[in-house]
């Protein structure tokens, strides 16, 4: 199982293990689909202080059919919060924010980024409207590089964007560099994504099965360097607050996602929650995680 979410085909998996190939892909498909309930289950009530967005494409088949990776990550955490696959489309944009809010706790006025894609500002706006400042990162490339790179506020005013960035514990500038570098994991923990790979899934199925158990690994197994804390190294869903511990393969198949789940502390503040009616309340929330940026 750890060889194919760490970018091993199931060919070389077979090689290396001694087992059939067909043999591996029974497990992994009944692998997936413990792996997508754990996600479904289990990644939900985390604190959205800051969200990026973005996309990433790939094929299925014999390259006939372009498919694209819709994927969110909540900074603070490092948490991979949703992703949807299927065409570039205004719905697949809305379903990947809807998916992302209806999931956690929107706290005061999230900072939310993403790149220039014109669907995203419609599915934000829908959701959430003023109660959020969002950003727009354009980069301009020649020759396969960034030659410039512009910020446009799409909602919130300026200085409401720099209250967002000193409270941020990650960001100084509006930028979607955390969420690029979640879809590079991604790619190298999927022979399927992997650019100019022999390894394309053969069907969407087959894909978006693979995609839920690189998920799982990225949010419960894998240790995430960006999170260490003295000689701790935590997990994305340690540092939001979801479980206490790294958990392995076994408590993902095995064990009842409800036993698992940690008691975070109550405190008294005012937050606004999104609402399917567009609605905004105040509710209590937990704590965010430890501050890593010093005040100057």
């Amino acid at each position: 199982m750890s060889l194919r979410v760490e970018g091993v085909s199931i060919s070389a998996t077979a090689r290396v293990t001694g087992h059939s190939r067909n043999t591996i892909a029974r497990w992994l498909e009944r692998a997936a689909i413990s792996a997508a309930r754990f996600n479904h289950r289990m990644v939900r009530g985390y604190d959205i202080l800051e969200l990026q967005a973005d996309e990433l494409c790939t094929f299925i088949g014999t390259k006939s059919k372009a498919l694209w990776l819709f994927t969110t990550i909540e900074v603070c955490s490092r948490l991979w919060v949703s992703s949807v696959l299927g065409r570039r489309s205004y719905r697949n944009t809305r379903a990947v924010i809807n998916d992302a809010l209806l999931r956690g706790r929107v706290v005061g006025f999230p900072l939310i980024a993403t790149d220039g894609f014109e669907y995203y500002f419609g599915a934000i706006v829908r959701f959430l409207g003023a109660a959020c400042v969002y950003g727009q990162v354009l980069k301009t490339r020649r020759n396969n590089r960034v030659i410039r790179v512009d910020r446009r506020v799409k909602i919130g005013t300026a200085s409401r964007l720099q209250d967002a960035l000193w409270a941020s514990e990650d960001s100084d500038t509006l930028n979607t560099s955390f969420v690029e570098r979640l879809n590079l994991t991604i790619r190298q923990a999927s022979a399927y994504l992997r650019r100019r790979s022999p390894c394309h899934a053969r069907g969407e199925a087959q894909l978006r099965a693979h995609i839920e158990l690189v998920q799982c690994y990225y949010n419960f197994l894998r240790p995430h360097r960006a999170l260490r804390f003295g000689s701790e190294t935590r997990t994305p869903t340690m540092q939001a607050g979801l479980v206490s511990t790294r958990l392995a393969w076994s408590d993902v198949f095995s064990v009842d996602g409800s036993t698992i789940v940690v008691v975070a502390v109550v405190v008294d503040v005012s937050v606004t929650r999104w609402r399917p009616e567009s609605e905004v309340a105040a509710l209590p929330t937990r704590c965010s995680p430890s501050a890593r940026k010093k005040a100057a």
